[in-house]
């Protein structure tokens, strides 16, 4: 027989390890940095081992733009806003490549999970709606980041580009901003297309024609009213322009009118991503 007395007070609850939570019970409370930081490394981590396709490759063929398009319309001294041609379509080019890389990042990511069926992989971990999106979007906007600061450097080096940052703010907002607005669109992107042709096309139809359409190559004050009209309508527009006035100190529209307008598409971007994660539309039907 046992010497200890039982005791017939004590119950399973005082015999629970305290490191284990009750059933139903958040064991996380807050965010989850590990986590989303673990997501985050994840998607850097995808798009860094192929670093020539995704972050050289584009620096390059944005250079090559800026060169075509110097000796094409920058001869006998052109000018654009008062400047010479190549400083006025340089900041442009840079912007440009930084937004189209963040779509083409974000737009990725869910769309191969669903393909290869690795879906779940995103779906099962501790991780709320919001720290899922915004490792997705942080990621792409990291990987535009790069891209710019590639194609600056790029420009910097090349003989006869003046990019020398006038106002440093608008560089940092508008790359920004213009970057996760196409991140959000690129993870809309990811949650609806079903298959690479899908993706593809949004590309070739919205992403890349909006791009080319919205003052990269050119000043809007030589255009007609139409255009100029199409112009303040396309997003992009004032992405690139504010960007080009973190260089030039000249811009083709109001800035606190660009900001504001990105900033207000950005949240709602965000606010669609975040409802259509959170219904698993098109993800875990």
């Amino acid at each position: 027989m046992l010497d200890q007395p039982k005791n017939e007070n004590l119950n399973d609850s005082e015999f629970a390890h305290p490191g284990f939570k009750e059933p139903g019970e958040a064991a996380i409370r807050g965010v989850n940095w590990g986590g989303f930081m673990a997501l985050y490394w994840k998607e850097v981590r995808r798009f860094f081992k192929v670093q020539l396709q995704t972050i050289w490759a584009p620096s390059i063929t944005t250079l090559l733009f800026l060169i075509i398009f110097t000796v094409a319309l920058g001869r006998g001294g052109r000018t654009a806003l008062g400047v010479p041609f190549a400083d006025f379509i340089a900041p442009g080019l840079i912007c440009m490549g930084m937004i189209q890389n963040a779509f083409a990042n974000s737009s990725f990511a869910l769309l191969v999970g669903k393909i290869q069926g690795t879906i779940v992989d995103y779906l099962m971990p501790p991780l709320s709606v919001g720290e899922l999106l915004a490792g997705l979007v942080t990621a792409a906007m990291t990987r535009a980041v790069l891209v710019g600061c590639t194609v600056w450097l790029a420009m910097a080096l090349w003989p006869g580009v003046n990019v020398w940052v006038v106002h440093p703010w608008a560089v940092i907002w508008f790359g920004l901003m213009g970057s996760a607005m196409l991140a959000f669109f690129g993870v809309l992107t990811s949650i609806w297309a079903e298959k690479f042709d899908h993706a593809a096309a949004v590309t070739n139809f919205i992403v890349a024609p909006l791009a080319l359409l919205s003052g990269t190559f050119y000043s809007i004050e030589r255009l007609s009213p139409a255009f100029q009209a199409f112009s303040h309508a396309n997003p992009f527009f004032y992405a690139i322009s504010g960007f080009r006035y973190g260089f030039l100190g000249q811009a083709d529209s109001p800035i606190m009118v660009g900001s504001l307008v990105l900033l207000s598409i950005n949240i709602v971007l965000a606010a669609v991503c975040y409802m259509l994660l959170k219904k698993g539309w098109k993800i875990k039907s």
